[in-house]
């Protein structure tokens, strides 16, 4: 039976105030930099390299709003500014700017028309592109906008991430599985790998910090390699983990299998990715362009 799930209102206002990162970035190519070479005073001008590598900017909260995974490769540099700094730009410098946020695929540009009140979004950070009014969030904007506002945007771009429905839990679900089964993560970083490795824990009450860690495919492997899955050639059974590898046997998914037809599944991880109850159909049509693998304990 299909259900409606929704985020408790404090993990909503958790969502609210850590959306929009507290430092500005801004992605250009390098022949875009004279644009605005007398505009950087009071900011840091990265190398795309060394800016993905450095430390205090490879959060995972900063990744997700950003969608570094989204950022086109012709993306060269990283303009990074305090919050104030967009306002001390031109109306021509900011949409020049902001248009190659556009352009080059960055996080927090999104389309106005996911929003109802209209009105009540600053006129300054409305760009047009291709007859489509998006809105632009930086931190300083954000912080001003109504809470109703705030509130509409981060529940209409969750539900961009994933629909809030699920299915109802079966009476077999696992007792450590049935407190997040169809619910939502207050923090960023929980992933489908990590839940996963709580599903089969033998020991859950040891286990259970593991489901809040973004873990990685090698880690991950190890630890299903530690616990005594083995890969099988036959049709998963209750118990068993589903593992989708891509043509290089690199790890992009896992989930549980519960009874035979339903699984225990996270699909990214972001605070917007629930724990969910979901049928094989779902995570078929979902993972279709990677192969799906069966992991059983061995007995």
């Amino acid at each position: 039976m299909v259900i409606k799930i929704q985020p408790t209102q404090q993990q909503l206002d958790h969502w609210i105030e850590k959306y929009v990162p507290e430092k500005d970035l801004f992605f250009l190519r390098e022949s875009d930099l004279s644009l605005f070479q007398k505009d950087v005073v009071g900011t840091l001008v990265f190398p795309r390299e060394e800016f993905f590598k450095h430390s205090s900017y490879n959060g995972i909260q900063m990744v997700n709003s950003y969608m570094y995974w989204m950022i086109s490769r012709d993306a060269e540099l990283v303009i990074v500014a305090q919050p104030e700094w967009i306002t001390s730009l031109s109306d021509e410098t900011r949409n020049a700017l902001f248009a190659l946020q556009y352009e080059l695929g960055r996080g927090l540009v999104g389309p106005l028309s996911l929003l109802p009140e209209l009105d009540s979004f600053p006129q300054d950070y409305i760009l047009e592109m291709n007859g489509e009014r998006l809105g632009v969030l930086q931190r300083a904007m954000w912080m001003k906008l109504p809470t109703s506002i705030k509130e509409e945007i981060t529940r209409k771009t969750a539900q961009q991430y994933d629909e809030w429905t699920s299915l109802q839990p079966p009476d077999s679900t696992p007792t450590h599985l049935s407190k997040y089964a169809n619910t939502f993560s207050t923090e960023p970083g929980a992933n489908c790998l990590a839940a996963t490795l709580f599903a089969i824990s033998s020991e859950p009450s040891l286990d259970e910090w593991i489901i809040h860690e973004w873990i990685h495919g090698d880690t991950f492997m190890r630890k299903l390699t530690l616990a005594s899955f083995k890969k099988v050639e036959d049709r998963f059974n209750a118990g068993d983990a589903v593992v989708w590898i891509d043509e290089n046997d690199n790890v992009q998914h896992a989930a549980y299998c519960i009874d035979g037809q339903l699984f225990f599944n996270k699909n990214g991880q972001t605070y917007f990715n629930p724990w969910k109850i979901v049928d094989w159909a779902e995570l078929e049509e979902e993972w279709k362009r990677f192969t799906p693998c069966v992991y059983r304990r061995d007995s």
